[in-house]
């Protein structure tokens, strides 16, 4: 009687073999993805450290304004606008220190964020930012019985204060010289702009980025419209300023 030998295409054998070939190509391509996704959000997360000029594990430094007519106090809106820098800053693995607009020194080490423009006295931080490194930017003094009261002019070309219909905020970013960190400038015409720009920003930063030269030094000027039925959500950009507003 003929030895009865097993043939080379054995069931059991090639169920196996498709089992363990199944399971290693799983298990590569789900580690494939992981590290793509992880990959990903972390190019997202750098991209957006980069726009707001932060590094994870730094201090930050919020400089908040006054209410202009009330010294000593700040608006709800300014304090709301602090509160979503600070988790937008918490978001990139930071940490942030407040200080009022009286604060004097530079910012060394420390991305600094200062919030609320110098017309009557509000911030002077943010006055003393713009003489220095912006000299192409004029805010214009409140006064109510003139058109151009706290209008934001750049290179000559004013974008007045319509309260509650249209309004604006400059956003800046630059180093001084003697800092190792930059400096962020939200200069609104009012609480509402400066709340406005923060928001909009915080959403927006990759759709901004990608429309200008550099994200190392910009200014911006942003438009808030529709404010009486939207209030600080209704915001775009209105244009790029950079070449006019550092006078270039």
């Amino acid at each position: 009687m003929g030895t009865l030998h097993r043939g080379e295409g054995d069931p059991i054998q090639s169920v196996l073999g498709n089992i363990v070939i199944g399971l290693v190509t799983s298990l590569l391509g789900g580690g494939f993805v992981w590290l793509w996704e992880r990959a990903k959000k972390a190019r997202a997360v750098n991209r957006r450290a980069a726009f707001f000029g932060v590094r994870p594990g730094e201090t930050c430094l919020i400089v908040l304004g006054n209410k202009h007519d009330a010294p000593g106090t700040a608006h709800y809106r300014d304090v709301r606008a602090v509160i979503e820098l600070t988790l937008l800053i918490g978001e990139l693995g930071c940490k942030a220190a407040v200080e009022p607009g009286a604060f004097r020194g530079g910012n060394d080490d420390r991305t600094e964020f200062c919030v609320g423009g110098p017309a009557g006295g509000a911030n002077l931080r943010t006055g003393g930012h713009l003489a220095a490194h912006l000299p192409g930017v004029t805010v214009h003094p409140y006064d109510g019985t003139r058109p151009e009261s706290v209008a934001i002019e750049v290179g000559g070309e004013k974008f007045l204060f319509d309260r509650g219909n249209q309004e604006y905020a400059l956003v800046a970013k630059f180093t001084p010289a003697e800092s190792s960190r930059p400096v962020f400038v939200v200069c609104g015409q009012s609480s509402v702009t400066n709340l406005a720009a923060v928001h909009y920003l915080r959403r927006e930063y990759a759709h901004v980025a990608e429309r200008l030269p550099s994200v190392d030094r910009f200014c911006l000027l942003i438009r808030v419209t529709d404010i009486g039925t939207y209030e600080y959500h209704r915001a775009t950009l209105e244009r790029d300023v950079t070449a006019s507003a550092f006078g270039r």
